[in-house]
């Protein structure tokens, strides 16, 4: 079972810094990703990969993982927008906002979410803080804080991938954890329900 934890990063201002470059390289190279996409009716991540991946490697200084990130973050929102498509959230067939939206490429904010591996990020949970990879090198020693809930869950549950956020001028990681199943338990009996009903109406 997968659980989504929020973790607020708290970084100085020259490690803030470093992360809206990041945020702002990822999502333009998203937006050309994008396009790309629109233009040669490429929307699969790793038939898009092929004509994507080195470009924007060198073009936004991403390494190899951001940049695989960035062409399935890219390849994932076309995927969620034919299904709104079908779902006929744009409106019917020949309308001038679903026209639109099945012609114009896919446009990306400058602090959407980035997706980060464990090749891209670690935790140093003693010293809570995280080493997490920018365009302008790997950055030690972020710190992060939250609840004690969710705390111990980064702590002692096997971390997944994570989404660097930028939202209301703060920073956060949402985190996604494998959580154990529970056991499901097999009932040994029955329990009876008083319902309160103090009156019945019957015939004789």
């Amino acid at each position: 079972m997968k659980l989504v934890v929020q973790v607020k990063l708290l970084p100085t201002p020259q490690q803030a810094s470093a992360l809206e470059a990041t945020l702002r390289a990822c999502n333009t190279a998203a937006c050309a990703v994008a396009a790309t996409a629109r233009q040669i009716g490429c929307y699969r991540n790793y038939d898009l990969r092929k004509h994507t991946y080195q470009g924007i490697k060198s073009n936004y200084r991403l390494g190899a993982q951001a940049a695989q990130h960035v062409i399935k973050k890219v390849a994932d929102a076309y995927a969620t927008l034919r299904a709104n498509i079908r779902a006929g959230n744009y409106g019917k067939p020949g309308s001038k906002r679903r026209r639109r939206v099945e012609a114009d490429p896919i446009a990306f904010r400058w602090n959407a979410a980035q997706p980060y591996d464990a090749r891209m990020l670690s935790w140093q949970h003693d010293a809570r803080t995280v080493s997490i990879w920018t365009t302008g090198g790997r950055v030690k020693g972020v710190a992060f804080t939250g609840s004690p809930d969710q705390l111990k869950a980064v702590a002692t549950l096997p971390v997944g991938e994570s989404d660097l956020v930028h939202r209301d001028g703060m920073w956060f990681l949402y985190a996604t954890i494998d959580v154990p199943e529970p056991e499901l338990i097999d009932p040994d009996g029955f329990l009876g329900v008083d319902m309160g009903i103090a009156n019945i109406a019957y015939d004789s």
